[in-house]
């Protein structure tokens, strides 16, 4: 008898075990089908159809990924190499950037770390604001412009650039604002992983024959820091193919002064919000939503945990 009671004691203590863990995982799984899969699930829905906005949506196939392959120049002549030479600029560059910047205010005292961190995170959080203050005013294309006038000044030019109506400036900027306000939640998140490395593992190293501070950083700081690494360059991968605005921020205008600055988010907002060509707009989407799930296996290869 003794035999039969305990296995069903055990399955009853595991159904109650799995009844919390489903309990406390329905939070996040709400939040997550109405934010990211139901999303999704639409837009690859709508990318197999015509939808206007006005009509209801009407079944297409692959007309939309046919369009896009085959006839949309625009966007294998301008906007996919802006997108790649952007993302292949800001991504592995404010990377790097993040990463060295963490790595050095890890090594001084706490109270002017956190002043100076909190600083470097600023521009990541209004950097709308900025773009539309600073930048803007920085690169005006008239003798207000900062730029502008000190080179009239010491006389480099004879009438002010239009700098962010140039297609020869503009990419070139929009790399730069980028780069300024690459200090996201991915550097907060190196900044931790640095600080809450256990120190003995040092005095180890320098024990067993670490010379200098660049092994230091190659043999024990990354290593030890994996998965802050992988959140970091998952982060710089979205936010590199994900931040179309800066460009129509500095120019004003969607598409970019003859697509110079014309990314893959600016290409879905002209045809989604300027064309309302939904469907197509959707098959861009899908077709960045792969990119970006390319990108990021590979992340997932140089600093995901191996078994």
């Amino acid at each position: 008898m003794s035999t039969k009671v305990r296995p069903q004691k055990r399955l009853s203590v595991n159904s109650k075990d799995g009844l919390h863990a489903l309990v406390l995982l329905l939070p996040y799984g709400a939040l997550f089908s109405i934010f990211i899969a139901i999303p999704i699930a639409v837009a690859i829905y709508l990318s197999f159809t015509y939808f206007d906005l006005i009509q209801a949506p009407t079944f297409a196939g692959l007309y939309n990924y046919i369009t896009l392959l085959t006839q949309d120049t625009v966007f294998f002549r301008n906007v996919l190499p802006n997108t790649i030479l952007f993302a292949l600029s800001i991504g592995p560059g404010g990377y790097v950037i993040s990463f060295m910047m963490a790595w050095m205010l890890a090594q001084i005292q706490r109270g002017p770390r956190t002043v100076i961190a909190l600083l470097l995170y600023t521009p990541s959080l209004a950097g709308g604001v900025f773009i539309g203050v600073l930048w803007r005013t920085i690169f005006m294309g008239n003798q207000g412009g900062i730029v502008n006038s000190i080179l009239l000044r010491w006389n480099l030019i004879q009438t002010p650039i239009q700098f962010l109506q140039s297609p020869q400036y503009l990419m070139s900027i929009m790399i730069l604002v980028s780069l300024w306000s690459a200090m996201g939640i991915g550097f907060l998140a190196m900044l931790a992983g640095i600080l809450n490395i256990n120190k003995e593992l040092y005095e180890a190293a320098y024990i067993d024959g670490l010379r200098n501070r660049f092994q230091e950083i190659i043999y024990i700081t990354i290593p030890s820091m994996k998965p802050q690494m992988l959140f970091g360059a998952v982060m710089a991968i979205v936010g590199a193919f994900n931040n179309g605005a800066i460009g129509v921020a500095l120019s004003g205008a969607n598409p970019t002064p003859q697509y110079s600055g014309q990314l893959i988010t600016n290409h879905i907002d002209d045809y989604g919000f300027l064309r309302f060509e939904m469907g197509y707009a959707a098959a861009v989407s899908v077709a960045l939503l792969c990119i970006v799930w390319v990108f990021s296996k590979l992340a997932y290869t140089f600093f995901g945990e191996r078994d």
